[in-house]
């Protein structure tokens, strides 16, 4: 190299950043020990902010275009350089390029569950995620509050910042809105939009920093609130716990008897079928007493009358009565009810005894 060429490798004649990455928000330009020659162009594209730094101060700012480095368009340089009457020769300086389009695809979520009084569930924990957009809107703060020397800054060094002021701010928006547990899926974008709001009133003034866009994801309950849910959820779809029991017994029963373990599936057959009949007996078959009315009339006994070896009947009282008033059935005549303890001669027997007494007398003449 000669020396000619050694010398203007010296001299920084143009400034830019090609930026090929999706999430660098603040980028150095390498100078090195290099200085920036006078007259030097400086090129800002769509969706940069330049920014000169001399002696860690923040000097200026050059917004989208072409520029040329002189005096006259750098007078905050100017007077921290002492550059009365203008500079012919090379001067250094730091310029940090600031991307301020907007950067998407970033995700949030709370680190810690956030605390909240449900008017249902009580107090509850609660875990939420979504995404969020990022943009620069101050250069020289975001400069000054978080790049510091970073030669490069990029979203991800902010994940643990803006993790805590969303979780900070979710907190406060759920406390303030009083949303029920149960309506949170229905008030997404609501809580999307006030949590949005709180958040870049955190962040906008300190760091520069602006939120477009944030999406709520989701928001889920504890386990135990959620298998709760799913218990009171079924309840609801089975309705009649009765029938569904029935129908349970039903599907064990064909279980069972498709079962060829033998002995065990009949015996479990059968006792599911007893306890399926007793229940249908209960429900069905005493509609009163399944709705907490009186129980049944009792049944009127059945009774039965020996003649010569031969037992007939059934009869009810009525009939037993007129037999033995037609002279059918004597005080010595067998009979037999439930609840005996054998055939009795119908004399002796309580409830016939009265039958077979002696007969009124009869009625005084007239007149007497």
């Amino acid at each position: 190299m000669g020396l000619f060429s050694k010398l203007k490798a010296e001299f920084v004649d143009i400034i830019e950043w090609l930026d090929d990455t999706q999430h660098t928000l603040v980028w150095r330009f390498p100078r090195y020990h290099n200085q920036i020659k006078n007259g030097a162009q400086l090129i800002v594209r769509p969706g940069q902010v330049a920014v000169f730094v001399h002696e860690g101060k923040l000097a200026d700012v050059f917004e989208q275009g072409t520029h040329t480095l002189e005096t006259r368009n750098l007078p905050i340089l100017s007077t921290l350089q002492g550059w009365k009457y203008g500079f012919d020769s090379p001067f250094k300086a730091e310029v940090y390029f600031v991307s301020t389009r907007v950067i998407t695809d970033l995700k949030w979520g709370t680190p810690s569950p956030v605390m909240m009084r449900d008017p249902e569930f009580g107090p509850i924990r609660l875990r939420a995620f979504g995404t969020y957009t990022l943009r620069a809107i101050d250069p020289k703060a975001l400069i000054s509050e978080l790049v510091g020397t970073d030669g490069i800054f990029a979203t991800d060094e902010l994940e643990t910042l803006m993790r805590g002021v969303i979780g900070q701010a979710l907190a406060d928006v759920l406390a303030g809105s009083k949303i029920a547990a149960l309506d949170l899926a229905s008030n997404y974008q609501k809580i999307a939009e006030l949590l949005r709001r709180d958040v870049c009133e955190k962040i906008d003034d300190e760091y520069g920093l602006a939120v477009p866009q944030l999406f709520v994801v989701n928001v889920s309950l504890p386990e135990e609130v959620e298998k709760a849910l799913d218990r009171r959820t079924s309840m609801n779809v089975i309705g009649d716990l009765g029938r569904y029991q029935q129908f349970q017994m039903a599907e064990a029963m064909t279980a069972a008897a498709n079962n060829p373990a033998g002995g065990a599936g009949e015996g479990i057959g059968m006792g599911l079928g007893f306890a399926m009949a007793n229940q249908m007996a209960q429900g069905y078959g005493r509609p009163g007493m399944a709705a907490g009315g009186p129980p049944p009339l009792p049944t009127a006994a059945q009774w039965y009358v020996a003649n010569a070896g031969q037992s007939s009947g059934p009869m009810s009282a009525g009939d037993l009565q007129a037999a033995i008033a037609s002279g059918q059935v004597s005080a010595a005549t067998l009979v037999w009810c439930a609840g005996m303890s054998g055939w009795m001669p119908a004399g002796q027997v309580p409830q016939l005894a009265a039958a077979f007494g002696p007969p009124p007398p009869p009625p005084p003449p007239p007149g007497s």
